[in-house]
């Protein structure tokens, strides 16, 4: 397997921290900052807005699917090799959504897009593991999730004012000059991290018999699920609260931004928070907390009034923010239980976390009726999922040898 040649000058550790935070960050870049350009590109490609939707359906599917396979090549050859070659796919593919002529195009450049893409939430957090001791793992993801929020706070943002200043194509123009930023970084001064001593074929079972050995663990298995319905909860929040605010409680677009804009503080603060708490207590005993809030957070959710906007706002904000704290202890969890296969255990935790997230946003619209009631019944289920995921992790015998 090709080696890029070592970088002429490493990043800081505080540089690196803000390189991997935002590596992470790429997947909500991508997504939210065209947004608000969809009704353009229907009228440009002449087609139908369900079709552009698609184009977010597709990305989702890419990028997933990305994860799953560079997560366990990168514990085979190394990160820096495996992170080059996803950033020039995502680089290439979104120039060619930039100039992409019909939906088919795009849609199948979206695709190629976010398949490249997958390299760098996966692989960010791995590097977290190879370069830092365990004691700071909690920290350093939290840090680098506070970064990661940025991402979906000013995507649409700047999504809408390119489309002021250009048209919907500057969006893509955007993600690949700052695709060949991150790709120069990489090349010039991200050192390798995780140094392997052969270098094995490629085959079918070098890929996927990691996961095997993953997902033999229930505690890991246990943490993935718990991992995955917090944002299930965070997804349905995302979907659901626009038409519950602005629709039914009759807010302006512009008031909803502020109601979002408390729930994101509240994940910030409550990242912060979690950061100074890792310092003290154990992980376990940490999560434990968190854990007993969301139950708190899901009984808030099964008791409240849906035409209450108080009643639904609290348990909201206390499931939301706790977002920001049980995912990176749960990534610095996943960390130490998989040495050797960080790259596999970041890449099924990131993927089930998004899978968990397009199902219960699928599952509120199918059966949203216009009315709280449904986003109200998804998130109390998600929470108790939560629950379940980690009290499976906690307390369910484990004989599977770790790496």
């Amino acid at each position: 397997m090709p080696n890029p040649r070592t970088p002429v000058k490493p990043l800081s550790e505080i540089a690196l921290i803000i390189f991997l935070g935002s590596l992470v960050g790429f997947g909500p870049l991508s997504i939210d900052m065209y947004l608000p350009t969809f009704p353009n590109i229907a009228q440009s490609l002449q087609t139908d807005i369900a079709s552009v939707q698609f184009t977010v359906s597709t990305f989702l599917t890419g990028f997933c699917a990305g994860m799953l396979l560079y997560g366990p090549l990168s514990d085979r050859y190394g990160r820096r090799f495996i992170l080059i070659v996803g950033m020039s796919l995502y680089v290439l593919a979104s120039i060619a959504c930039a100039f992409a002529t019909n939906i088919e195009q795009l849609l199948i450049f979206r695709f190629l897009q976010a398949f490249g893409g997958g390299a760098a939430p996966v692989l960010g957090r791995a590097i977290v593991r190879d370069r830092f001791p365990p004691q700071r793992t909690v920290s350093i993801l939290s840090m680098m999730q506070l970064i990661t929020m940025l991402a979906p706070l000013l995507a649409p943002m700047i999504g809408g004012w390119l489309l002021f200043l250009f048209d919907w194509r500057a969006n893509f123009t955007l993600l690949a000059i700052l695709g060949c930023v991150c790709w120069a970084i990489i090349y010039f001064r991200l050192e390798e991290t995780h140094h392997v001593n052969t270098d094995l074929p490629l085959r079918f079972n070098t890929i996927f018999h990691p996961y095997c050995i993953v997902l033999r663990d229930t505690t890991t298995v246990g943490y993935i699920f718990c991992l995955s319905a917090m944002f299930g909860g965070l997804f349905t929040y995302v979907a659901g609260t626009p038409f519950v605010y602005i629709d039914y409680f009759h807010f302006s677009p512009q008031q909803y931004g502020y109601f979002f804009g408390v729930n994101v503080i509240g994940i910030i603060l409550c990242t912060v928070l979690n950061n100074k708490f890792a310092k003290k207590y154990p992980l376990p005993t940490l999560l434990r907390a968190e854990v007993c809030l969301v139950a708190i957070a899901g009984l808030g959710f099964f008791l409240a009034d849906p035409d209450s906007l108080i009643a639904i706002m609290l348990p909201l904000f206390l499931f939301i923010a706790l977002t920001g704290a049980i995912a990176p202890n749960i990534m610095a969890q996943l960390l130490q239980l998989h040495r050797e296969r960080a790259g596999t255990a970041m890449a099924l935790a990131t993927s089930m976390q998004f899978a968990g997230g397009l199902f219960a946003s699928a599952t509120l619209s199918y059966f949203f009726q216009g009315t709280p009631q449904t986003m109200l019944t998804v998130l109390c289920v998600c929470s108790c999922c939560a629950v379940i995921g980690f009290l499976l992790a906690a307390f369910l015998p484990n004989n599977q040898q770790r790496s």
